[in-house]
């Protein structure tokens, strides 16, 4: 997906006059159709649309146990440290 305003605009504004046809913009820009569509429906690209959060059902029972194990590793510094180690 196009993420760049510049290029999403004068693709729509491009293919909206008449300029090009949508075949000729999807070789130009080597976007997919579908993508094209995209930008012709919408004025603007649309924002990231996040998603509920998973369940974890293996491991959603051991996620309070995981956490007290890491915070205080990272309150002792050893997050980046490789291994922890090295303080």
């Amino acid at each position: 997906m196009l993420k760049n305003m510049e290029i999403w605009v004068e693709i729509r504004r491009r293919v909206l006059t008449g300029e090009i046809s949508k075949r000729q913009a999807c070789v130009e820009y080597e976007i997919h159709w579908q993508t094209l569509k995209k930008i012709l429906a919408h004025e603007e690209p649309p924002g990231f649309q996040g998603k509920a959060a998973r369940a974890k059902p293996e491991l959603g029972p051991f996620l309070p146990i995981i956490h007290q194990i890491l915070v205080p590793d990272q309150v002792a510094g050893f997050a980046n440290s490789g291994w922890g180690l090295h303080p």
